[in-house]
């Protein structure tokens, strides 16, 4: 099982598509996403029920559940598996902005670099932040992610381009 004490990382339910049709149309979280259109709820249970393994799939979603109260909070995104050249990219979504700076991120964090690294056994891990979130890169920083790269003006978002920070993660023996 994919948990600590106060959080578990699971894999995506059908009860779990009324979140997610809150969460993925949800225009502030489109900057990070690159959706500029809305999800139905057929095509998010079309997702739910089509997703069945990260080898296969190239991907894997994870809701964050909190143990105590078994609410959903957000998730957490293995993207762009390339399992030939052990790398992956990774995203952190705590959905309520009153769940966030709570220290849930990190928790994540703790739990799904193990799992990426032992489990899955891949050498390194990416992500890109954009450069206007100091939280995400300071999140990252901590766990050992070292910018590689700055991709300039990359996402435009009501009328403004945004740099993209790239940060690369490699597995320690």
């Amino acid at each position: 099982m994919l948990e600590n004490q106060r959080i578990r990382l699971r894999a995506l339910e059908t009860t779990d598509v009324d979140k997610l049709f809150v969460w993925e149309n949800n225009r502030e979280n489109w900057r990070v996403s690159q959706t500029v259109t809305p999800y139905s709820r057929h095509v998010l249970i079309d997702y739910v029920n089509s997703v069945s393994d990260v080898f296969s799939d190239k991907q894997l979603r994870l809701v964050i559940e909190e143990n105590d109260s078994g609410e959903a909070i957000g998730t957490a995104d293995i993207f762009d598996c390339d399992f030939k050249n052990k790398r992956a990219g990774i995203g952190i979504l705590i959905a309520d902005s009153e769940k966030r700076g709570r220290g849930f991120a990190s928790e994540v964090m703790e739990i799904l670099l193990p799992y990426c690294f032992k489990t899955l056994s891949l050498h390194q891990i990416y992500c890109s932040i954009l450069s206007d979130n100091p939280q995400s890169i300071k999140l990252f920083e901590k766990f050992g992610f070292q910018k590689i790269g700055v991709k300039k003006e990359w996402t435009f978002y009501e009328g403004k381009f945004y740099d993209e920070i790239l940060m690369q993660k490699f597995q320690v023996d």
